[in-house]
């Protein structure tokens, strides 16, 4: 139990020799923040009105538009291609399933679980 106490002790003394580290240390790191801050023309409004990013400015506003093409495709239905004997589905995107898996290890193949296309369907896509 002693090393516990001791423990205790040593994250007291080291706390407050963080304290006060950060005390002597402030004054400094907020001059170079200013100095930094004229020398981008940054302003307070900025710094309240920006999201934090990696990069400049200019970066995450590049990075938006690839965001809203993501968007774009999330929640997009794929038909199934794929239906096991308890009829259950599988687009042929991401990960294959487990019941598809357990039936591919018993050596029946992917194929005989294919859903027919529709008549009208398509299955190539010729622009």
């Amino acid at each position: 139990m002693s090393n516990l106490i001791d423990i205790q002790s040593q994250i007291e003394k080291l706390q407050k020799q963080a304290n006060e580290i950060k005390a002597k240390e402030f004054h400094s790191t907020v001059q170079e923040i200013l100095v930094k801050m004229q020398a981008f023309g940054i302003t307070v409004k900025d710094l309240q009105t920006t999201k934090p990013s990696k990069g400049p400015k200019q970066k995450s506003k590049e990075a938006a538009p690839k965001a809203a093409k993501k968007d774009k495709k999330a929640g997009v239905s794929v038909a199934a291609k794929y239906r096991g004997p308890n009829g259950e589905t599988w687009s042929g995107r991401g990960l294959t399933p487990k019941w598809l898996s357990a039936l591919i290890a018993q050596g029946q193949p992917k194929e005989s679980f294919a859903i027919a296309p529709q008549d009208g369907a398509t299955t190539s896509s010729a622009s």
